[in-house]
Parts: structure tokens; sequence; C-alpha cells
């Protein structure tokens, strides 16, 4: 079977793609549904995108790599294409756009969208072997039970990273990039949440509470959520991109609260009381408990001096962590690295050495924030890729 275009991955960037190729194109995917990280993010409202979507919202080996593409289908472009199909949305917080009703609404459209194109979709299908052809791809497909040949003009990765393993990730991009001799950057999970050992923060799970988590490359001022296993919360998913093994994460639990100058008044007050006890008032009962041992807060509040009270807000505002480690690649919303942005094109993310070979997504090296930055790439490399391919098919 003779196709002009296959896209290997049903996802967001591969669904996109095909709905901008043109000639005949199939879309390949082991999964039994297409766009199933869309259909579970944001809780099931899939944040689709951001309006402050730019080229400093994503790590990369080139950060000026991701701006070519962005340029040419910018969030406002989704957005259109979301208003066109009547879907529902609102802003969140920070720019995060979500569906009103369900993410399985982003899934329906992308595929009206390929049935436009005249893409055709293959679910329970894997490719079992790949080739390079004087005049493409050939691949070998099983298909429900069958073995199929099929080859192609134009081949596009799609599939993806290693993140989230239980939903179908592979990791088979890399395999592709190393049959071609195109260069990987090594992989690491990212958004992420930390682990800490011997259950360190385990008696307050389920607290939670505005926070600013720094370290020596950035901060974030998001919530910040403690688990049975350590921490977690937008503020820690986000440090964990910019986070290497054995590095301290600094944790301010009283950014913009000023905690300090509610204490000396409350002193003047409520002098008698615990400072534990007054303390309890700002922040979430179970945590002070766990840091009136972490810090050794002790004493009524009118025998602390101002000294001491600035010592502890200090201790508040920089208490250094060192996590063991993360959650890895099981709950890892992305992956960190991937298919060296040097070795493709920025405007049709074709690779340079391998014609008709494009990667586009999350298998690039190129790794959004929280926040629907990772689809607005996925949509950006997907058009990108799409309306090069049709130009190259349909020439105009």
């Amino acid at each position: 079977m003779q196709f002009d275009t296959i896209i290997l991955g049903a996802g967001a960037a591969g669904m996109m793609c095909a709905s901008r190729c043109s000639g005949r194109v199939l879309v390949l995917d082991h999964a039994k549904a297409p766009g199933e990280k869309i259909r579970i993010s944001g809780g099931g409202r899939c944040n689709f995108t951001n309006m402050y979507a730019g080229a400093s919202n994503f790590l990369s080996q080139n950060p000026h790599f991701c701006k070519s593409a962005m340029a040419r289908y910018t969030q406002w472009d989704f957005v259109e294409l979301v208003d066109r199909y009547g879907i529902d949305w609102h802003e969140k917080t920070l720019g995060q756009l979500f569906c009103d009703g369900s993410a399985k609404q982003i899934v329906s459209m992308l595929l009206s969208e390929m049935d436009k194109a005249g893409a055709e979709l293959w679910l329970l299908s894997s490719m079992k072997d790949l080739r390079k052809t004087e005049g493409g791809f050939a691949l070998e497909v099983d298909r429900e039970g069958k073995r199929i040949s099929v080859t192609c003009r134009n081949l596009v990765i799609a599939s993806g990273g290693k993140s989230i393993p239980k939903m179908g990730a592979t990791g088979i991009a890399y395999d592709i990039a190393r049959q071609f001799d195109l260069p990987v950057i090594d992989t690491r999970p990212g958004l992420v949440p930390f682990t800490f050992s011997e259950d360190r923060f385990k008696p307050l799970a389920g607290v939670a509470l505005p926070a600013r988590l720094s370290n020596a490359r950035t901060s974030f001022d998001e919530a910040l959520l403690f688990t049975h296993r350590g921490l977690s919360g937008p503020s820690v998913l986000q440090i964990s991109s910019y986070w290497h093994e054995g590095e301290t994460v600094s944790v301010n639990l009283i950014p913009e609260m000023g905690l300090f100058e509610k204490l000396r008044e409350q002193r003047q007050i409520s002098g008698r009381k615990d400072l534990v006890t007054v303390l309890a008032h700002h922040l979430p009962g179970r945590l002070v408990d766990h840091l009136r041992v972490e810090f050794d807060i002790k004493g009524k509040l009118a025998d602390q001096s101002d000294l001491k009270l600035q010592a502890l807000c200090d201790q508040m505002s920089s208490w250094a962590l060192i996590p063991s480690g993360t959650e890895g690649y099981r709950t890892a919303e992305v992956t960190l690295g991937g298919i060296d942005t040097n070795a493709l094109s920025s405007k049709t993310m074709e690779t340079k050495t391998v014609p008709g070979l494009f990667v586009i997504g999350e298998a690039v090296d190129v790794t959004g924030w929280l926040g629907g930055f990772n689809f607005q790439w996925a949509w950006a490399s997907g058009h990108a890729a799409g309306t090069a391919i049709a130009k190259q098919v349909h020439p105009e």
C-alpha cells in the first residue's frame, strides 16, 4: 500500500500534522483510541494552549529553535480553530486555557480536521520494521493480527517521548533516530513530582499552600502540595524540569505574605499565645506542626525578639530541601531532551540528513512549562511539518 505521508503517532502533534497535509496520508498508532494524552489532560478538560506562549517558556539546547514554528502557528490560531468548532473555553490562571466541557471535544475536532484532509487512521497498529528506500520509506505494520507492507515518500515521527508509559509511551522515536544516525539529547522526566526518602512528608500528605520554589536557574510561584512520597503541585512540577539529581531546591512558604510584620503586630495583641498557635493562623496546621520540629519553634510570641522573628521568617522563606529523586516517567507529564534540534529544519521540521523524514512534538528536544505550552508546541510543530509536506505534494 502506497501513501504520500505516514505519521507515527495519533497524538496532538500527529493529528495536527495529518490535518494540514495533502495527498494520501496514513496515521499509525498502537493505542486503541487517538489523542489519549489530550483526553486525560487538565483533569479531563484539556489545557489546550496558553495565552502567553513564547520561546521563553520552553527548554531546549537551542532556545531559538521553536520560534519559527510558533510564530507561524500561534496560540490564537488554535483558539480560532476551537472557536470555529463551537467549543466553549475559559482562562483558569496564568493564561491557561481549558475547555468548559470535555477534552474529548478537542480530540473530536482534530479527527474532523483529519477527515477533511482525507487522512486515514489505523489504530491498534504497530510498526515492526522500517527501512529507507530510494523513493522514501518502507514499513512493516502489524494491524489486528495481520502483517501489512506500506510505503511512503514522507515519514513523520510524532510518537512522543517516554512519559506515562501506561498510556503507551515507548521511546520509539529515539530508536528511529539512532537508526538514521540522528543525534539525541539525553532524556529525563520533566514536570514530575519530587520524592524524598524515609516517608519524610507522609504526615503532611494532602496539605497545599502557595509557595515559591527556586534553584540556581529559575523560580516559580505556584501551589505546593505535600504527598505521601514527597512534593508535588504546579510549583514543584515546574521546577523539576530545571532540577538535576543531588541539587538543592529552595522553598519559600511565605511569599508575599509579609509574615514578619504580621507577627510583630500580633505580638502586641496576643503576646501570651504560643508562637506555634499564632503561626497556625497563617499556615496549614499540620505544616506548622512539622515545622515546629524542623525549625525548633517554641515559646510565647511575646518572648520572640524582632531578631528571632526575622530569623524564623528567613527559615520559612528559604527552606533548603534536597529531593532523593523524582517519580520518574511513570507520572512525568513530559520528556526533557529528545531528538537534537540541530538535526532539523526549524521551518519544516524535516531532518537535514534524511530527506522526507520529519520529527515533531515531544520527540524533539523542545519541552514546555506546565500550563498548555507543550500542546502549543505540538500544534505549531505539527502545522509546520504538515504545511511543508502539503506544498511538496501539491506545489503552488
